[in-house]
């Protein structure tokens, strides 16, 4: 098979990025820090059971149970009220982040219809990258037959890269498909 991603970023990815960058220290490599899932619920101010469904996905997509996000103002065209919950997010720190990177690489993205890579240019001028995945079947956690409804995420990889150009070399690295300009 292939070797996990957290090997591979010590013994291939660090020295080749010294090399590229002339970095002269081993702590000035970009690396990723943690990976941020959120998971917008609109629907869950009419439908209750959605919360649940959600949280159920999620877990089971990264192994550890999301925070509930509750809104913070309310909004009357939208008839959002202030403290009911409008969201889920998960952070993956370690060894979970690890995994879920590999499994997102690996196997969830090339599982997506139509695939031909992910854009290189959601990253947010600080190193960060955000992929929008449009639903929660890639990953193969998920059963078909055990969904409500399909549902989105945001999956955001936070990195100590300095710039956009420095963590798109780190994630490429890695094995991120991005498709070419």
């Amino acid at each position: 098979m292939f070797t996990p991603l957290k090997e591979q970023y010590k013994s291939e990815v660090v020295p080749a990025l010294m090399k590229e960058l002339n970095f002269h220290s081993v702590m000035q490599v970009p690396r990723i820090t943690k990976i941020v899932i959120n998971v917008g619920l609109g629907e869950a101010l009419d439908n209750a059971k959605a919360i649940e469904f959600a949280v159920n996905d999620i877990t089971a997509i990264t192994g550890q149970k999301p925070v509930l996000t509750k809104a913070k103002n309310s909004i009357a065209g939208f008839k959002l009220r202030e403290g009911r919950v409008i969201g889920l997010k998960v952070t993956l720190r370690g060894e979970r982040m690890w995994s879920f990177l590999t499994r997102l690489i690996h196997v969830a993205l090339p599982r997506t219809r139509d695939f031909q890579g992910i854009s290189p240019d959601s990253f947010d001028g600080r190193g960060n990258y955000t992929l929008g995945l449009r639903e929660q079947l890639i990953f193969p956690e998920i059963e078909y037959d055990r969904i409500d409804k399909i549902r989105g995420m945001e999956v955001s990889i936070v990195t100590t890269a300095q710039k956009d150009e420095e963590g798109r070399r780190l994630l490429s690295m890695l094995g991120m498909p991005f498709w070419e300009n």
